[in-house]
């Protein structure tokens, strides 16, 4: 019987399973077959024996990853960047969503949101340009200008304790605008009506922003923190990897999970060892999300992903 209702429920919505069969392939293809590669994180990979014929090394990968003197240190610096992004970034895309929403010019609006959005087109490769031209200390403008005013040019690239603030600033100019969008179609969706009855109350626009806005917008802000908390503990490779490359000066300051491993693959061609730190970043994401998913249910359990 089972069979035959499903059978049935494929011929009576074949149409909407046909729309949505190019998805489902996509990540079964690109998603769950290269899951079967998870296994090199337990091989002595070679290029010969491949994947499946490589010798078994059990946890030995593990083992040179967790006493490589770095685990601790990269992912500290994954999930505290991450955190610090997430904050920053998400408080600058609702405050700037309330303020373009509350502005009255209609093209002035317009204008601002595609200035704020543009970034988050730039590639990090380009960005990566755009910041080493900034920063250079022989020739980068900011030097530049600090010269012309007389004072002392500052060698960033030699320079750990500034990076924290460089990567939040450029990590901000480039993802606040897609996140602004998202928060500017929250807002609109507020019955206007609600607005109306507070002015008629007398309540002034930062008392409907406090008890209209962002009451209303808790709820998106609530899926999107939990869509950032699962990738808590995979870094922004492009951002970090562009800006800082192979300079082992700021690597305590700025060495992510993500960077970690590429250097493993490319310098020490590590493939188990860095198999293994990528199975152990999405375990870590894993833990992170169930771990935050059960916190959201007991604020609200509506809001939950699961």
């Amino acid at each position: 019987m089972h069979t035959k209702g499903l059978l049935g429920d494929l011929r009576k919505n074949r149409t909407l399973y046909l729309m949505i069969l190019p998805a489902f392939l996509f990540f079964l293809i690109f998603c769950y077959f290269p899951m079967a590669g998870m296994v090199v994180a337990f091989k002595a990979y070679s290029y010969k024996d491949g994947i499946f014929g490589s010798p078994w090394v059990g946890l030995a990968n593990f083992d040179f990853f967790l006493h490589s003197g770095k685990a601790f240190l990269v992912t500290k610096n994954t999930i505290v960047y991450n955190f610090l992004f997430m904050i920053v970034n998400n408080v600058l895309e609702i405050s700037i969503a309330i303020v373009l929403f509350e502005l009255a010019g209609k093209y002035i609006k317009k204008f601002l949101q595609s200035v704020i959005f543009l970034p988050y087109f730039i590639s990090w490769v380009v960005a990566g340009a755009i910041v080493y031209n900034f920063l250079n200390y022989e020739f980068g403008a900011v030097n530049t200008f600090l010269k012309s005013l007389g004072f002392t040019p500052v060698n960033f690239y030699n320079n750990p304790e500034l990076w924290p603030f460089i990567l939040i600033f450029f990590s901000a100019w480039k993802s606040v605008g897609y996140g602004t969008v998202i928060y500017l179609a929250s807002i609109a969706g507020i019955d206007p009506e609600m607005y109306e009855a507070a002015k008629i109350d007398g309540a002034n626009i930062l008392q409907r922003i406090i008890h209209i806005t962002i009451p209303s917008i808790i709820p998106t802000m609530i899926i999107l923190v939990l869509l950032k908390v699962s990738q808590i503990a995979r870094g922004d490779f492009g951002l970090f990897y562009q800006l800082i490359g192979n300079n082992g000066l700021l690597y305590d300051k700025t060495d992510i999970i993500d960077t970690f491993s590429f250097r493993a693959l490319l310098d020490l061609q590590e493939f188990g060892m860095a198999a293994a730190v990528g199975l152990y970043q999405s375990i870590l994401c894993f833990l992170i999300i169930l771990i935050t998913n059960e916190s959201v249910k007991r604020f609200k359990k509506e809001s939950a992903l699961f």
